[in-house]
């Protein structure tokens, strides 16, 4: 999935066809508010779409393969190359308002001369997820060309994206910023790995240790289709389509009105998390004797590369040496392996303070911190990193039972393929609940009590069981 991120004329096949008018409409007043904002028509309008994830649940940043999906809800940016006045040290002014105004206020930056926008990673502004998109492209660009100056540009966003609801609205605006910068610069031919690789670093710069699944869905998603993302060796897309049953399989995304804000919560939530995943692959390997490589994860190594180690022939620097993996051995047998191994070298349930973590991998506690605390700092007195791993690689085995499903010639006539697929989904839940401790209650209780029971009191457990929410699968990323 290296090709151009698709140009196109005309909106239709961006939508289902229930909502294409009023996203129209919305189109419209997109181009109607540029041009009394701005005296003039947008060059483009870049989109990236929201997802929501069908199975792989926080298991991105450890580098093992997700199934997300493209929906219909996206941000929208209308871009227009700009000229500015000559200031000194200045190289380009972003004019960036959000039809939105009264809840997210215009705002001007100058960007120096080499330099970046700047980004205050510890207030929350909607700019900067702009500034992010901007500063990923430019980066790129001047690495491609030593000459190379970014343009000015005036933007109005526009997102339907629900904000901190789940469904990556940071990662759609932070593809479409990027998106649009390199095409205001001068870059015809978007490719979206490229696209995808630089919005999955760019995002970290507003203060979130992000994986690459958002990006992923953003960009490469196929209309109809769910879409696999595996990240090792290297980032690679392909779209799955979905059986062809009858009625045709429909899945429904419940709006639980309890915030998600990464950016606040990432110290003891996501941030924290990712550094217990990356503890839990370093403590193993110590305890194993084998070398972890760099590789793409968040901190520079991840629970997918110890399984790279484990099963790469190589030998055990242990004294007495370990007996390692067999490279032949078929994948989802390592993985099961490797769940076998975290209750054996993990095997405190209670955690580990961040002196037994230092003892462990024979360092002191500031190089601890050092390596992986500070860019992105983290709460906790116990890091629970047994229980993140289980979860991790547990999780990794669903996908591919779930993909499995997916892909089976015969799924489309089987009566229990909805039942299979949702007692994975299930499984997922639980273990987010009670192993990886996400805040699936909250979410739960918070959709029943606002909306459910107030529809209708004396709902019975059994139907509560049932509630679910509507979106096709949705196309990827336009200009």
């Amino acid at each position: 999935m290296d090709e151009p991120v698709p140009v196109t004329n005309s909106i239709d096949a961006l939508y289902p066809s229930a909502n294409l008018s009023s996203q129209k409409t919305r189109w419209q007043n997109l181009i109607k508010n540029f041009e009394d904002k701005y005296g003039g028509k947008p060059a483009f309008v870049a989109r990236s779409p929201g997802r929501v994830n069908l199975i792989g649940e926080h298991i991105d940043y450890s580098l093992y393969e997700v199934l997300p999906m493209a929906i219909a809800a996206d941000v929208l940016i209308a871009v227009s190359p700009s000229l500015h006045e000559n200031q000194k040290d200045v190289e380009a002014i972003l004019s960036m308002v959000n039809t939105n105004h009264r809840k997210h206020r215009p705002s001007e930056c100058a960007v120096p001369s080499l330099g970046e926008a700047h980004i205050d990673a510890t207030k929350h502004e909607w700019t900067n997820y702009f500034k992010a998109g901007f500063n990923g492209a430019i980066d790129l660009l001047r690495k491609e060309d030593a000459k190379f100056s970014p343009h000015s540009m005036n933007v109005l966003v526009d997102g339907d994206v629900p904000a901190g609801g789940g469904l990556s609205s940071s990662a759609a605006f932070v593809c479409a910023s990027a998106l649009a910068v390199l095409r205001a610069d001068g870059r015809q031919n978007v490719k979206k790995k490229e696209l995808v690789e630089l919005a999955i670093v760019s995002e970290r710069a507003v203060g979130v240790n992000s994986g690459g699944m958002d990006q992923s869905a953003s960009v490469f998603s196929v209309k109809g289709d769910a879409l696999s993302v595996s990240f090792s060796p290297e980032l690679h897309a392909e779209a799955i389509p979905f059986p062809k049953t009858e009625p045709p399989i429909t899945f429904m995304i419940a709006q639980s009105f309890v915030t998600s804000e990464k950016h606040v919560t990432g110290p003891r939530c996501y941030n924290l998390r990712v550094v217990e995943c990356t503890l839990a692959a370093e403590m193993m390997a110590k305890s194993l004797g084998v070398e972890l490589k760099r590789d793409s994860g968040p901190l520079g190594c991840s629970l997918r590369g110890l399984q790279h180690a484990f099963f790469d022939g190589g030998k055990s620097s242990k004294d007495p040496p370990v007996s390692l993996g067999d490279p032949q051995t078929p994948y989802k047998e390592q993985l099961e392996t490797m769940l076998s191994m975290v209750a054996e070298l993990l095997e405190n349930e209670g955690g580990y303070t961040r002196e037994e973590i230092a003892a462990s991998l024979s360092m002191t506690l500031p190089e601890l911190k050092e390596k992986y605390m500070t860019k992105f700092p983290v709460q906790a007195v116990r890091f629970m990193v047994g229980k993140r791993a289980r979860h991790v690689l547990s999780e990794a085995l669903r996908v591919i039972a779930f993909k499995d499903l997916l892909q089976d010639p015969n799924s489309a006539t089987d009566p229990n393929l909805l039942p299979r697929l949702g007692s994975l989904m299930n499984e997922t839940q639980d273990s987010c609940r009670e192993i990886y401790e996400h805040k699936v209650n909250d979410i739960r209780k918070a959709w029943i009590d606002k909306y459910y029971l107030l529809m209708e009191p004396d709902m019975s457990k059994e139907k509560l069981q049932e509630a679910v929410v509507v979106s096709e699968p949705g196309q990827g990323a336009v200009v």
